[in-house]
């Protein structure tokens, strides 16, 4: 068997947890591999909304293993919050979720100093969300940081000499913080976390492929934010790409399956950073609106704007893309005239692969559509698309060179039209 990986195309917020949910019942584990917190993966169902942000969005269809992989940090108290609140509406983990021992941990003065970098970067904030991400992996990386295996070998020791080398780094800022309450619940909730399922979950993963069993990663954020192919420094910490399913999870890259790559049928962005087809106008507002794009972790107001090919294609082929799932298309139902950006005009020369650097001096080169005009949010097959629709659909499929497998008409689980049977 195969891992198939599902991963955003974007810059996040692409729907990811809806799909995962929605694939879930053929597959026998579902895997996060990357990220941490700061993802906010939202599931419409059965008439309730959940928010997952560290645990994997399988969680939902009974008896399938989830594990949360290597890749992630994990911060304890915001995951004790996450699934005790999973359990109160009757969603009980314990049996179903495990946890990688080799996952780092998001300590209580890692958030400290998450804000301190921020407010010393001055007009230069990336706008993260302040959960203490980037000083995770930063640990990680310098060979620093504590792991979850840890909790189980003179863990006390390490968390101090930690501890005691963040309180340094912040003395040199001159950053003033109290983290008495807030290390103490995040002590408390590190013995609840010892009641999961702690385990080597390389093997385990690799041993379920060998057993014929199916696996399907879960990717965070979005390719546009990866940290080395994305809009750097505007990025976030880990490899959200396709490549960081094999170091995140333990396993070949011969491994890899299908390659689910999910995008908006316009973007968004949240925070700083490039965003080339960014609308400042009326539409933009509208789409806001309609689409509701307010971050689910932060609640900020995300940033709106027309689909952007060039940076499709870019993700298409650094990750090896399969199929293509788009998203919200009902958030354009109300349009005369959709706008996709095939090019890039920079200092007058027009160019279709995306640049080292997409600054102010670029600007998107529009192709227009038709708009359909038609409620979506009630179809269930593709039968009932407009004209207008399906002419879109075949133009991202000849541009991007991929088929668009699935197709979003509403934020809930029932509101997702599969347009090609399997072979």
């Amino acid at each position: 068997m195969k891992v198939d990986v599902l991963l955003g195309l974007q810059w996040g917020d692409e729907g990811k947890g809806k799909i995962v949910d929605v694939l879930t019942p053929r597959y026998d584990v579902i895997a996060r591999f990357q990220g941490g917190p700061n993802a906010g993966h939202t599931l419409e169902f059965n008439g309730q909304k959940y928010i997952l942000r560290s645990i994997p969005s399988g969680i939902f269809q009974g008896g399938k293993m989830n594990i949360i992989g290597n890749g992630v940090v994990l911060d304890p108290l915001l995951f004790k919050q996450e699934a005790e609140a999973l359990a109160k509406s009757g969603h009980d983990l314990t049996q179903r979720l495990s946890i990688s021992k080799k996952a780092h941990l998001i300590l209580p003065t890692h958030r400290v100093l998450d804000a301190a970098y921020e407010a010393a970067k001055g007009d230069g904030k990336i706008g993260t969300t302040g959960k203490g991400i980037g000083p995770a992996y930063t640990d990680k990386v310098s060979r620093n940081g504590i792991r979850v295996g840890d909790v189980l070998n003179n863990f006390d020791a390490k968390y101090a000499a930690a501890k005691a080398r963040h309180e340094s780094i912040l003395k040199s800022l001159n950053y003033a913080y109290d983290i008495t309450q807030l290390e103490a619940d995040w002590l408390e909730a590190l013995e609840y976390l010892k009641t999961f399922n702690l385990i080597d979950s390389e093997q385990v993963i690799n041993h379920t492929l060998k057993e014929g069993k199916s696996i399907l990663a879960e990717g965070a954020q979005g390719t546009m934010l990866d940290i080395d192919f994305g809009s750097y420094p505007f990025v976030t910490s880990s490899n959200t790409v396709c490549a960081g399913c094999c170091t995140g999870l333990g396993v070949s890259p011969r491994s890899i399956g299908e390659v689910y790559g999910i995008f908006k049928a316009y973007c968004t962005r949240v925070g700083s950073g490039p965003f080339p087809t960014e609308l400042f106008d009326e539409t933009g507002e509208t789409i806001c609106r309609v689409g509701n794009e307010f971050g689910s972790v932060t609640g900020r107001k995300r940033r709106c704007g027309w689909i952007d090919l060039v940076a499709l294609k870019y993700s298409i082929m650094i990750n090896g893309v399969t199929q293509l799932i788009m998203m919200k298309s009902d958030v354009l139902d109300g349009f005369d005239t959709i706008k996709a950006c095939v090019a890039y005009e920079i200092n007058g020369k027009e160019v279709t692969e995306f640049p080292y650097e997409a600054d102010d001096s670029l600007s998107p080169v529009y192709v227009e559509l038709p708009g359909w005009k038609t409620d979506m949010t009630k179809m269930s097959s593709e039968d009932e698309f407009p004209e207008e629709f399906n002419a879109y659909l075949t133009f991202l499929e000849e541009e991007l060179g991929v088929p668009v497998k699935i197709v979003s008409v509403g934020p809930d689980r029932e509101q997702t039209i599969i347009r090609y049977t399997e072979d």
